[in-house]
């Protein structure tokens, strides 16, 4: 009988290792917050400059495998044994995916994103008909299927690895098909180092754009400068937030907040879409969804190297985008495994990649498309920074005083979630596994985050939202080896558990119920063992 391995609450060495990179990153941006900027603006671009092909490549392949294992056998498989039941019923579990799939960039890129797309498109002349479209098709393109493909891969191993092969939830143990026992040594420890590092900067960069978000509604609303003091005392604010509803623990803290966002984010939308332009916005989201399919496999390799425009515009948003949802999907994959135990492969990778795909389309029609024909009329729209193009659209609006402060709560309460979750997962990859981390080890993480956001917001001064973008493109790049070591040893360990159950387009029954049936008999050995200890 295979024996559930448990991790603990205590800290583990991934906590020392990666509290102490953290803490010298902390202090070095603290005492040298110009040079520490510098640094990651050269590192960042230098990466892009050589590394951009790779970062395409390797995106598009995750997106290629996921469609493949729909139609796979190894799609047959299940999360879990096989007298696992799902945990969650369908409707609540693609609530949770759309809540996963709802964040600060969606709040913050909402409405700026198809407006910067617009006056600067990768390859349509600004400010025209072709532009428009271009603009809702490329922001589709990015929160759509590369993004959560990529979560799609960390989140399937995880939950393959704990609830099937009975590993504690830490990245690491993913690889042990390939590494065999040493993900229990150094090289696993290294391994789930650079997860931690990866979803710290990943959050980070979520919560300076949070920050800026909240300055530029505070500062369009009643006047309250844009400036680093300001910013640093709203990250205080929503750092002892979110440190109270960590401390309240997972199922009351996130439970209640992301019922919050679900419900602020969906009277937003359909206020925008009753008193925006309705059926401009429906025809945009067809006409676009349709560019989106006509050049996605053309768009998911094509790094310009013979046009500088669009190669310009693809260091700005595609790198980026790839690489913060790299550093970004330990953190989600988590989450995301967590709450699909049960699940068959096939219906895991479907409801992760056309669920959020399809809220993705939805929201960024309605705020792209109003957004672009408010600032039409209203040129000075298209002056404004990121961070204020929002309430500057709300403006325009009727009732704009009740969307901006819905904005503001929107954007905060994202913000509280999202760190809130974080410390969490970051509670479990530093504490062996353990799905109940101690507080005090949630606390420091808690800490860190809003540590590391502020010097990204410190060392960039004016250019604050290109130092956060900066920092996520480098933190991707290591961690991009462990996300391809993850999706092979997965498929290898996946394929052979395909051909030991004879699954194929018609599978062996026979063999199957046997496996069924000894499945069964472990699971009776387990409730028994159990009964014994109780």
């Amino acid at each position: 009988m295979a024996k559930t391995k448990k991790g603990g609450k205590k800290a583990s060495n991934v906590f020392i290792y990666a509290s102490i990179i953290i803490g010298i990153m902390v202090a070095i941006g603290a005492v040298l917050p110009e040079e520490f900027g510098a640094f990651t603006a050269s590192a960042g671009a230098w990466v892009t400059d050589y590394f951009g092909w790779y970062y395409l490549i390797i995106t598009a392949g995750i997106v290629f495998f996921c469609i493949f294992l729909i139609f796979s056998p190894i799609g047959k498989l299940k999360l879990g044994k096989p007298y696992h039941e799902k945990e969650f019923r369908t409707i609540p579990w693609l609530a949770m995916l759309f809540s996963a799939g709802m964040g600060i960039g969606l709040v913050f890129y909402g409405a700026a994103e198809p407006i910067q797309h617009y006056l600067a498109p990768p390859t349509a002349d600004p400010e025209t008909d072709a532009a428009m479209i271009e603009a809702m098709r490329s922001t589709f393109f990015h929160y759509s299927f590369h993004t959560w493909s990529m979560y799609s891969i960390i989140a399937l191993a995880l939950a393959y690895f704990q609830f099937r092969k009975d590993e504690v939830g830490l990245l690491s143990k993913t690889l042990r098909p390939l590494l065999g026992d040493r993900v229990d040594g150094p090289i696993g420890t290294a391994v789930d180092v650079l997860a931690v590092f990866a979803t710290v900067i990943g959050v980070a960069v979520s919560l300076g754009l949070g920050t800026l978000q909240i300055n530029g509604g505070l500062n369009y609303l009643f006047g309250i400068p844009i400036n680093i003091g300001v910013q640093g005392a709203i990250i205080a604010v929503v750092t002892f937030l979110f440190l109270m509803s960590a401390w309240s623990g997972l199922n009351k803290g996130i439970q209640y907040l992301s019922n919050l966002n679900l419900g602020l984010a969906t009277i937003l939308f359909i206020v925008i879409l009753i008193i925006g332009p309705t059926m401009l916005i429906l025809n945009m989201m067809s006409t676009s969804t349709g560019a989106l399919l006509d050049t996605f496999l053309f768009n998911s390799l094509d790094v310009a190297p013979l046009n500088e425009q669009k190669s310009v515009w693809l260091d700005s948003w595609t790198i980026y985008y790839w690489a913060w949802w790299m550093s970004w999907s330990p953190f989600v994959g988590t989450f995301i495994a967590r709450v699909s135990r049960g699940r068959s492969v096939r219906e895991f990778v479907m409801a992760v990649l056309l669920v959020p795909t399809a809220v993705a389309i939805v929201w960024f029609s309605a705020f792209g498309t109003t957004g672009i024909e408010i600032a039409k009329e209203t040129p000075q729209i298209f002056e404004m920074p990121a961070e204020t193009m929002l309430f500057g659209i709300f403006n325009e609006l009727p009732m704009s005083m009740i969307l901006s402060v819905i904005a503001l709560m929107l954007v905060a309460s994202f913000f509280v979630t999202s760190a809130d979750s974080a410390t969490y997962v970051l509670g479990i990859q530093t504490s062996n596994g353990s799905l109940q981390p101690s507080n005090k080890i949630k606390i420091v993480w808690g800490v860190a985050l809003s540590a590391i956001a502020f010097i990204l917001l410190l060392s960039g001064g004016e250019t604050g939202l290109s130092a956060l973008q900066s920092a996520a493109i480098v933190s991707a790049f290591p961690f991009s080896f462990v996300i391809l070591s993850v999706l092979v040893s997965f498929y290898k360990d996946a394929n052979e558990e395909r051909k030991h159950l004879g699954l194929s387009i018609t599978p062996n029954k026979h063999r199957m119920q046997e496996y069924v049936e000894q499945s069964e008999k472990e699971r009776d050995e387990e409730l028994e063992a159990e009964q014994k200890l109780n």
